[in-house]
């Protein structure tokens, strides 16, 4: 696969045949294009002092789509060529049966670069990328004689789409991927624990392979392992939690961001339908989905439809204000799509997703936060969870967290998991941090079985009564 720009109109495919067929498969609906995608990725991992993985993935392909209503007719090939559109435009094309439908407009054009379009794979030298990592396990060797093993890695990534719509709009967008990932596990008196850190976005990886960066990422990572090194058993039971900045907006995302997606909403099986208006979070809560910061990991130029992304405020002051929508639950619903119709690639059809979905901070003084806390805990890490997006309920393991009694921060503890719903957490916010921070570029976010690059944040929060989960008697 050659490393020249994806121009599939003019390698693979006449764009007039193209615009014919599309027009064809899309008679009488209410909406549709083709998607056109190349995509390469590299990913290199070092670990225990050897180079584990290199590996290099190419992927080409398109898909049509043609919307009637509530259906969606999609195809799509690995091919692109005129017989295998033809081809795809016959099964999009059942979804519109005997037409009918209200062609919808088509979205508003945008020159906006939220990033660079620099080939992030072949803009550092293979040899450098490899000393790299050789040097980040070397660094972090170096700073305990506690550390028994590291692991590093490099990924890159190019994605080159190309949308085409019956109407003849033609959006174009290129986006860079990058990420390094540092994991360190220590080992004391027989016992041994990992912390891990990292970082990216849509940027270069020359910024990422600077010993200034990549060192502040090794160190975090030594001192997450350490601070586990001495962790107690968590406690459990109901209890006030103070979740940290940043990161930690990971719970935000999926106990509540998903609940905001128009889809669910749509169809009624958010916790969060025909809310609309109402008063959903403490006083003071503003969420918002944002998929305009420049080379945030969640950011796109324009979604997976042509819709410029946008910045969307779903809670404001508390109360419930907008969804996040693609163009199909959109016009079903009546409102102006907002940017959010992803797609994981060419194999897939789009549905509303988020991109960088935030918390806006308070007046407080996070100290003074953690200073109100009776017994209770302060989580300052998260790792995996789960949620229910009916109910909102979710249970979520926390990496880094300290007992906190009579506002006093004392041990970390180990295995705590905090559980609760969404709805029910947001109204019990008691306290804004005025440290609002974004993730540092790692997330990645699965929804029936799509995943796409999104990034999350938020500021200090107080949380009154939420259930924690320990094995401490």
């Amino acid at each position: 696969m050659s490393d020249a720009p994806f121009r599939p109109f003019e390698s693979s495919l006449s764009r007039d045949d193209a615009l014919y067929v599309l027009r064809a498969a899309t008679q009488g609906a209410d909406d549709g294009e083709v998607f056109l995608e190349r995509r390469r990725s590299e990913t290199l991992v070092f670990d225990d002092g050897r180079l584990k993985t290199a590996s290099y993935d190419a992927s080409e392909g398109f898909g049509l789509r043609a919307v009637r209503g509530d259906v969606t007719g999609y195809a799509h090939s690995t091919d692109i060529s005129l017989p295998a559109l033809r081809r795809a435009a016959e099964t999009a094309r059942l979804a519109v049966g005997d037409g009918g439908g209200t062609w919808a407009d088509a979205p508003v054009a945008t020159n906006r670069r939220l990033y660079t379009d620099a080939d992030p794979i072949a803009g550092l030298a293979f040899p450098v990328k490899i000393d790299t990592l050789r040097e980040i396990d070397a660094f972090v060797r170096d700073l305990d004689a506690r550390v028994v093993q590291v692991s590093a890695s490099l990924a890159a990534s190019l994605q080159e789409v190309e949308i085409l719509r019956p109407d003849g709009v033609q959006v174009r967008d290129v986006r860079p991927m990058t990420r390094v990932t540092i994991s360190v596990i220590v080992e004391e008196q027989g016992r041994r624990e990992q912390g891990s850190a990292g970082g990216g976005g849509r940027v270069g990886l020359d910024g990422l392979v600077d010993p200034t960066d990549w060192q502040g990422k090794a160190r975090e990572a030594l001192r997450i392992a350490l601070v586990n090194l001495r962790a107690e058993p968590a406690p459990a039971g109901v209890m006030d939690v103070v979740l940290g900045p940043g990161w930690p907006g990971i719970l935000l995302h999926e106990a509540v961001g998903h609940g905001l997606e128009g889809d669910f909403n749509r169809k009624g099986t958010s916790a969060f339908a025909g809310l609309m208006g109402q008063q959903v979070a403490a006083k003071g809560v503003t969420v918002l989905d944002d998929g305009t910061i420049p080379d945030r990991r969640g950011s796109i130029s324009v979604d997976d439809e042509g819709t410029p992304s946008g910045r969307t405020m779903l809670i404001e002051d508390g109360v419930l204000v907008g969804y996040m929508q693609d163009r199909q639950n959109a016009r079903l619903m009546g409102v102006a799509p907002t940017g959010n119709g992803r797609r994981e690639s060419y194999a897939h059809a789009p549905m509303p997703r988020m991109t960088n979905t935030y918390m806006l901070g308070g007046e407080a003084d996070p100290a003074d936060l953690v200073a109100e806390v009776k017994d209770g805990i302060w989580a300052v890490g998260f790792g995996g969870g789960q949620v229910d997006i009916t109910n909102g309920k979710f249970v979520f393991s926390c990496t880094e967290a300290y007992r906190v009694k009579n506002g006093k921060v004392g041990a970390p503890v180990k295995g705590a998991t905090l559980i609760g719903d969404g709805a029910t957490a947001l109204k019990q916010v008691r306290g804004l941090g005025r440290d609002m921070a974004l993730d540092p570029g790692m997330g990645t976010c699965g929804k029936q079985g799509q995943w796409v690059p999104v990034g999350v944040g938020q500021p200090s929060l107080l949380i009154g009564g939420l259930t924690v989960g320990g094995s401490a008697a």
